[in-house]
């Protein structure tokens, strides 16, 4: 299964580039994901829990960068996963690649490639498009934060969200706060979310 999506960040492309790269930070900005274990400098391990109505998911992720093409700025990870109680796996190549959005702002287009076997599949049928549109508006709010704790404010007239609000009044960066366990990703409440929002979009034009 192949998905699709992209989002725009409130920074220049060097800027999220770097945060890109530091794996370790980008890690908890994935809903319901936790570090486990830095390996080496291109390995880690994380752990995801996900919620599908009353069947809870712990997923244990060997994540390994493949390649990384600074000049072109596209980075590609390989994620190999499988459910800790046994009840399926997942495998997934994720290529990230930025863009200069102008104004200081960056687009980042996130082509994943998706394989689930098991009661994972079953569980995960007809929901995982939209679950995923959800998470990654999750995860750019999320890198958004962690840019502007970096000192790289948004620009005057960028994306307004309450989230960047929030971090850019925020006194302690978000990073040196202690890290709190991630609550499971419930994918039934984010694919009812996904429902409402594709019926909103017949009445009015969504920001792109």
């Amino acid at each position: 299964m192949k998905i699709e999506n992209s989002f725009e960040v409130a920074a220049p492309p060097e800027a999220a580039w770097d945060l890109l790269m530091d794996v370790p930070r980008v890690v908890p900005c994935m809903p319901g994901a936790e570090l486990v274990e830095t390996v080496d400098e291109s390995t880690w391990k994380a752990r995801t829990r996900v919620k599908l109505g009353p069947i809870q998911l712990s997923f244990l992720a060997d994540v390994t960068r493949e390649s990384a093409d600074e000049a072109a700025r596209v980075v590609k990870l390989f994620a190999n996963a499988r459910e800790e109680r046994g009840r399926g796996a997942a495998r997934a190549t994720i290529e990230s690649s930025l863009a200069d959005a102008g104004d200081g702002r960056t687009r980042v287009d996130v082509v994943t490639d998706l394989t689930l076997t098991g009661a994972a599949a079953q569980y995960a049928r007809g929901m995982v498009q939209g679950v995923a549109s959800q998470l990654l508006t999750q995860f750019a709010e999320c890198l958004e934060r962690e840019l502007v704790a970096d000192g790289d404010p948004p620009p005057a007239g960028g994306a307004e969200t309450s989230a960047t609000g929030a971090a850019a009044t925020s006194a302690e960066p978000p990073h040196s706060r202690p890290a709190a366990p991630p609550k499971p990703v419930s994918g039934l409440s984010l694919g009812f979310r996904a429902l409402w929002h594709s019926f909103a979009g017949l009445f009015r034009r969504t920001r792109s």
